[in-house]
């Protein structure tokens, strides 16, 4: 969502971008032309491990990016990953002198739910996988990620002491009630998580929650969005009782997705792998208070008892405190909870990333921003 987010702005501020991403299937390389911008999917390969997972074989790309280096002659390539194409990017505009930005939003254990390997392998393949996004991201002109604790978290394991914090950026109006708006609440409290429903995500902890909150609250929970763990958190839910408390809503649209944060009485993360969390910068953006794992960079959005609380990574039973805790005050101090989260967001305006970015294109560096961050 960032990438999508960042090639739309740069767009509607008479950029000219374009996008390198995988095909989604079988075939050649090809261009298509979307809002966003020019979007060049390159040949890609299924895996065994995954249903939806692709990989872009270094040889079968790399002449495709030549080429496309050819034509399109980039003033400044920006690489989100150091993975595939990424990696060949950075190879190629390095080879012909381009300014290189490069933004990591990768942390190893989002690689988990793609290898079916016993935990001491994966271990060693996080090592190798920081290794790897030192030497690659090392070549840019400048690094960047989304949070302070990202950027430590690189410095100590890639190797990478100047990593510039650089929010990825929220348009907090987009989720706002606007005037004359009205949009009904829900009967009973509901607790709302949306993203990914992978391993790391930890949606599992969050239904148990629920179940252990008390009964008179009557707590539904609503989930927002597919991945490889939803048949298993399907079951989860029937064998707790909450078949009808638990509702799975699959992929949303953005008008689905941002009636969803408004009506709901609270936001959940139970992520341990979030570099940021747009989608809590999202629900914050629509006035809800949130219950956030303390991992990663989650405690960044937190104002314990302000906007929200912290809780216990894994500790379904700590969850269940605080979802009750919150879901318990008067609806007036739960509206002051959601007012706090709005404050809060106003810091991550894309508009302002979005100028930082350009700058960064134009020749910005580290030390005109390290200060600040």
């Amino acid at each position: 969502m960032f990438c999508y987010r960042l090639a739309k702005g740069l767009t509607g501020r008479g950029n000219d971008v374009h996008v390198l991403a995988c095909r989604a299937d079988k075939g050649k390389s090809f261009t298509e032309v979307r809002d966003e911008g020019q979007i060049h999917r390159l040949r890609a390969h299924s895996v065994p491990t995954h249903e939806y997972f692709r990989v872009c074989l270094p040889w079968e790309i790399k002449k495709d990016i030549a080429l496309l280096f050819d034509r399109i002659k980039p003033d400044v390539v920006h690489v989100q990953s150091h993975y595939m194409i990424g990696e060949q990017v950075v190879y190629e505009a390095q080879r012909r002198g381009i300014r290189i930005i490069a933004t990591n939003h990768f942390m190893p254990a989002n690689l988990n739910p793609f290898l079916p390997f016993p935990q001491w392998l994966k271990d060693i393949i996080a090592r190798v996988s920081w290794r790897d996004m030192g030497k690659v991201m090392g070549r840019a002109d400048v690094v960047t990620t989304p949070t302070p604790l990202a950027a430590k978290a690189m410095a100590e394991r890639a190797l990478l002491p100047r990593v510039l914090p650089l929010s990825n950026g929220i348009d907090s109006a987009a989720y706002e009630l606007q005037p004359g708006e009205v949009i009904e609440r829900h009967r009973y409290p509901t607790v709302l998580f949306a993203g990914r429903l992978a391993e790391e995500k930890h949606v599992d902890v969050l239904i148990d929650a629920v179940a252990k909150t008390p009964s008179e609250l009557n707590v539904r929970l609503e989930i927002v969005g597919g991945g490889e763990v939803k048949a298993a958190l399907r079951t989860q839910a029937e064998r707790l009782g909450l078949k009808d408390r638990v509702k799975f809503f699959g992929l949303a649209s953005d008008e689905d997705l941002r009636k969803a944060y408004i009506q709901a009485d609270l936001f959940c993360m139970p992520g341990t792998a979030e570099l940021q969390s747009l989608v809590t910068l999202e629900a914050m953006s629509a006035s809800t208070p949130v219950v956030l794992a303390d991992a990663m960079a989650l405690p960044h959005l937190v104002d314990q008892g302000v906007n929200g609380y912290l809780f216990t990574p894994g500790d379904s039973n700590d969850l269940a405190r605080k979802i009750t805790t919150i879901l318990q005050l008067p609806p007036q101090e739960r509206a002051a909870m959601g007012e706090a989260s709005h404050a809060m967001v106003e810091k991550h305006s894309i508009a302002q990333t979005l100028d930082t970015f350009e700058d960064l294109y134009r020749g910005g560096s580290y030390n005109d921003y390290a200060d600040q961050a």
